[in-house]
C-alpha cells in the first residue's frame, strides 16, 4: 500500500474519506460517504494532490484526504465519526475508522522515538521510517477486551465514569485494556474483577471489532457468573448492576460491539 498517491485520475469512482479538525465528511443520503470520480463531484482536484489509498469498499478504492482546516467541498457536512454508527454497514464504517487511525498515525509520528530525527513515509506501506537510526513505526493498535456477562436470565451492565454527564446515560458491558505478557482471557477475568469485584466462569470469545477512538481493537466475549457480590471500581464505574432482560436501561446503539454481545445474551437468556 503506498503511503501517498500523487497520480490523480479523474475518471476513476472512489470513495473519499475527507477529513479535518477530527471530523469527516458525510453526505446526507446514499451510504453518506462521497463516492464517485473527480470529473463529477465538486471537489477540486488540487486538495487530493496528497491522497492515501486505504484501502477498497465494493471493488473500487478507498482514498484518505487529509485537510488543513474544514474548507467546504461540496460533497456534505462535516461530522464526527460515531455518527455512521449503525447508519452504514460495518465494513464501511470500519474503513472510516482506518481513515482516522492512518491520519492520526501520520500526524503523530513525525518524529523518532528512538533518536529524535525526523520521519518520513514509506512509499509502498503504511508505515514511517527514521532514515537516521532505521527505527521504522506503523500505526498503532491498542488490543483491548470487552465482555458481556450473563446470570440465569440477568445481564451485567454498568454505567461507566465517561457516561456520567451524558443527559441519557447509556448502560453496557465491562471493558479494559490488555496488559504485556497477558492473554486475553486473563485479561477478561481480571478486568471484570477489578471493576465489579465478581469471578466469572465460561468465557467465550464472539468477535471483534476495530475501534477507532482512537486505536483500539475490541476483542468481545461472553460470561457466565461464577461468585462474588458487585462492588465497583469508582475510578472506572459510578454503578453496576444485574438487569432483568426484561426491564432493561438504555443500551449502546447498533453497529457497536457491545450491543451485539447484549443482544447474543438476551437470546440465550430467552
Amino acid at each position: 500500500m503506498k503511503s501517498k498517491d500523487k497520480n490523480i485520475n479523474h475518471q476513476e469512482n472512489a470513495w473519499w474519506f475527507i477529513l479535518a479538525q477530527g471530523e469527516i465528511v458525510l453526505q446526507p443520503q446514499g451510504s453518506f460517504v462521497p463516492y464517485g470520480c473527480l470529473d463529477d463531484l465538486t471537489f477540486s482536484a488540487q486538495l487530493v494532490a496528497d491522497k492515501i489509498k486505504i484501502g477498497d469498499y465494493q471493488s473500487s478504492p478507498c482514498y484518505l484526504v487529509e485537510l488543513p482546516e474544514k474548507l467546504d467541498v461540496g460533497l456534505g457536512e462535516y461530522s464526527q465519526l460515531r455518527s455512521l454508527l449503525g447508519t452504514v454497514d460495518d465494513a464501511l464504517f470500519d474503513m472510516a475508522g482506518r481513515a482516522f487511525q492512518i491520519s492520526l498515525f501520520y500526524k503523530t509520528h513525525q518524529f523518532c522515538g528512538q533518536c529524535g530525527q525526523k520521519m518520513q513515509a514509506i512509499n509502498w506501506e503504511t508505515a514511517m521510517k527514521c532514515y537516521h537510526c532505521q527505527h521504522r513505526t506503523y500505526p498503532r493498535v491498542s488490543p483491548c477486551i470487552i465482555v458481556g456477562i450473563r446470570k440465569e436470565k440477568q445481564i451485567l451492565l454498568a454505567l461507566h465514569q465517561r457516561h456520567k454527564k451524558d443527559n441519557r446515560p447509556v448502560y453496557t458491558t465491562l471493558a479494559g485494556f490488555t496488559e504485556a505478557g497477558e492473554t486475553l482471557e486473563t485479561c477478561v477475568e481480571r478486568e471484570v474483577y477489578e471493576e465489579s469485584g465478581i469471578k466469572i466462569k465460561n468465557i467465550q470469545y464472539v468477535t471483534s471489532q476495530p475501534w477507532p477512538f482512537p486505536h483500539s481493537l475490541m476483542m468481545g466475549f461472553t460470561a457466565e457468573y461464577r461468585d462474588g457480590n458487585i462492588s465497583i471500581d469508582p475510578k472506572e464505574l459510578c454503578s453496576a448492576a444485574w438487569y432483568d432482560i426484561d426491564d432493561l436501561p438504555v443500551l449502546p446503539n447498533p453497529g457497536t460491539l457491545a450491543r451485539k454481545l447484549i443482544d447474543k445474551l438476551i437470546d440465550q437468556c430467552s
